[in-house]
């Protein structure tokens, strides 16, 4: 069974840095994808990024573009998030997700129910 753990939210003013990582293990194949999901009070779940371990391909929202980067460390199986020029409209809980199937990830990544397996969440406050 897959188990995510997200680390490293936290309160941060507009114009700031975070790191999230996504700490992951279980997995009985050896090509998978990683997303990124985050939810505001009274929104939506919504796509962040994704990575994709069998040719390291990523994907972000529009309005994260530029901003935030997303990589892995194989080694650690250790997906990170790196959140710069943080907005108070950033302010949500950040889950990671996992999926085996590669095929429609480019039509489906920022779909919440593509994504099998979810962490709890870590929360990222953006404010003055």
């Amino acid at each position: 069974q897959v188990q995510l753990v997200e680390s490293g939210g936290g309160l941060v003013q507009p114009g700031g840095s975070l790191r999230l990582s996504c700490a992951a293990s279980g997995f009985t194949r050896d090509m998978y994808a990683i997303g990124w999901f985050r939810q505001a009070p009274g929104k939506e779940r919504e796509g962040v990024s994704c990575i994709s371990t069998s040719d390291g391909t990523t994907y972000y929202a529009d309005s994260v573009k530029g901003r935030f980067t997303i990589s892995r460390d194989n080694a650690k199986n250790t997906v990170y998030l790196q959140m710069n020029t943080l907005r108070p409209e950033d302010t949500a809980l950040y889950y990671c997700a996992a999926d085996y199937v590669l095929s429609e990830l480019t039509a489906l990544w920022d779909s919440s129910t593509y994504w099998g397996s979810w962490g709890q969440g870590t929360q990222v406050t953006v404010s003055s």
